[in-house]
């Protein structure tokens, strides 16, 4: 009886890879040896891809086509060979045979090594089995591969590996190179859509003197020339307002935002969002615009679907989404209607509910959020517009009219995740230079994600800001929900990892 091979341990498989790496870089000794030095190709006129090729094959076959990518797998059968080159858009299968490129260039390819680069000319045929390929006349070898591709190279799954080495998990796990497409795509959408309804696109600073429009905490750097201590900006909005009052009346910005805070499925301190902000509109324009932003997002990525699946949860992105109060959901889950309620009983009410952290100092309205972040926001899978946040959790939102504890704000919410937040924005400088200073007094009592003092807007809304809608969203967690991940770390090409060692 044939006994199992003893599992490999990770000090023979490394002394394994090592011992091949040296075998790659002796052929790339002998090769420069022999004038064949692979990296002194500068170009190579490739004019095709895999998908091209095998979509139209109907008018491609027969034809020459000239291709490159990584080489991924190979099967000599002495005289003929076939291999599988890997591009952008996919693999395609290569046909080689000695006679058609000669004895040195045959001897030449079975002298290479999985993960080389290489390029081929030749022309299009299908194989008895059916499978569109090239039937290589010339082989060019572009770039020597001098590490081993990984073991199982199909389907490599150690996610440190994968995040560290971003650029091999590219190449050998296809979903993954999907799911980076889709995000391109969700971008290129996104710039579509707003440009075409009047919006411009602009830039604002990242490094900032003073760091608001979002409750979180800032990387600090120092500015050499000027000595002073310099924030990443956690939030775009604040300058585009200042857009806004500048007379700009359509604004929007996709960049990168960066908070020093902590990491989990659903954060990285440094993501992406879009920020928009419209003048002469409200929180129910933004709304209006947000849902068909998003439609119209998803039915770029999807290829026109309106559904994707989600942590085992099929998800309509088929509009209009569900609109309701914070109020409203919170009753539903819990029976309590804390905004008809006194402070105390509110925090009474909270108590009974086992929620964490209810302070003596606690509002009704911070009781009511305290509640819906707890209770609600899991819950909320399908698309919901939540509505009409409590003033004290919304320092930069405009006063809800007859409802003067709440704020014209809502957050979209799908997949028990917050999407993207909007307001009718704050523009009147008195209130909003009272509210930072509620946040202040927060902030000097200990809370490092309170929003601080910013004197320079002030003075801008002083000068006059009209009626404005703002939104934010996170595009991170967009594509996260339309392409099934659910860590935004496989969304992020290059997410943030703590160096080894």
């Amino acid at each position: 009886m044939q006994k199992d091979n003893p599992p490999v341990t990770p000090e023979q498989e490394q002394q394994a890879i090592s011992e091949q790496r040296a075998i790659r870089r002796q052929k790339l000794e002998a090769l420069r040896q022999n004038g064949q030095d692979p990296y002194t190709q500068t170009r190579y006129d490739k004019q095709h891809m895999s998908m091209q090729i095998k979509a139209d094959y109907a008018s491609m076959e027969g034809k020459e086509v000239c291709v490159a990518g990584r080489m991924m797998s190979r099967r000599i059968m002495g005289k003929a060979s076939f291999a599988h080159i890997l591009d952008e858009q996919g693999e395609l299968q290569l046909y080689i045979q000695r006679n058609e490129i000669g004895d040195e260039a045959y001897a030449a390819f079975k002298n290479m090594d999985l993960g080389d680069i290489i390029g081929a000319k030749g022309t299009v045929f299908q194989t008895r089995t059916g499978e569109v390929s090239v039937h290589v006349t010339e082989l060019t070898l572009l770039a020597k591969s001098l590490i081993p591709l990984p073991e199982k190279f199909h389907g490599l799954r150690d996610t440190d590996t994968r995040y560290r080495q971003r650029y091999v998990d590219l190449f050998v796990n296809e979903e993954v190179r999907k799911a980076f497409i889709t995000r391109a795509r969700v971008v290129s959408a996104m710039r579509s859509f707003l440009d075409g309804i009047g919006f411009m696109e602009v830039e604002t600073p990242i490094l900032q003197t003073t760091p608001g429009g979002a409750n979180a905490r800032p990387f600090i750097t120092h500015h050499n020339t000027l000595d002073i201590d310099m924030y990443l900006r956690i939030a775009t909005e604040l300058h585009l307002k200042r857009l806004i009052v500048g007379g700009f009346e359509k604004v929007y910005e996709i960049g990168r935002i960066f908070r020093n805070e902590g990491m989990d499925p659903k954060h990285n301190p440094e993501f992406t969002t879009i920020e928009l902000y419209q003048a002469y509109t409200d929180v129910n324009g933004m709304m209006d615009i947000t849902e068909k932003l998003v439609a119209y997002a998803a039915q770029v990525a999807l290829d026109g679907k309106t559904e994707t699946e989600f942590a085992g949860n099929v998800i309509s992105l088929q509009t209009p989404f569900r609109r309701a109060t914070m109020a409203e959901l919170v009753q539903e889950r819990t029976g309590v209607d804390f905004m008809a309620l006194t402070d105390e009983q509110a925090r009474a009410e909270a108590k009974k509910l086992e929620l964490p952290e209810i302070k003596d100092t606690m509002t009704r309205g911070q009781c009511l959020y305290a509640a819906f972040d707890e209770l609600v926001e899991s819950t909320l899978i399908q698309p919901t517009f939540v509505l009409d946040y409590p003033v004290e959790v919304s320092p930069l939102a405009k006063r809800k009219p007859g409802q003067p504890e709440m704020t014209e704000r809502f957050e979209l919410f799908a997949a028990g995740c917050e999407l993207a937040n909007a307001f009718s924005e704050l523009n009147d400088p008195i209130d909003q230079y009272n509210r930072f200073l509620a946040q202040a007094q927060q902030r000097a009592q200990g809370d490092e994600e309170a929003h601080v003092m910013d004197e320079d807007y002030v003075t801008a809304l002083e000068y006059g800001m009209p009626p404005t809608g703002g939104m934010g969203m996170g595009i991170d967690r967009l594509c996260m929900l339309l392409t099934g991940q659910t860590s935004i770390r496989d969304i992020i090409l290059f997410p943030t990892m703590k160096s080894k060692g």
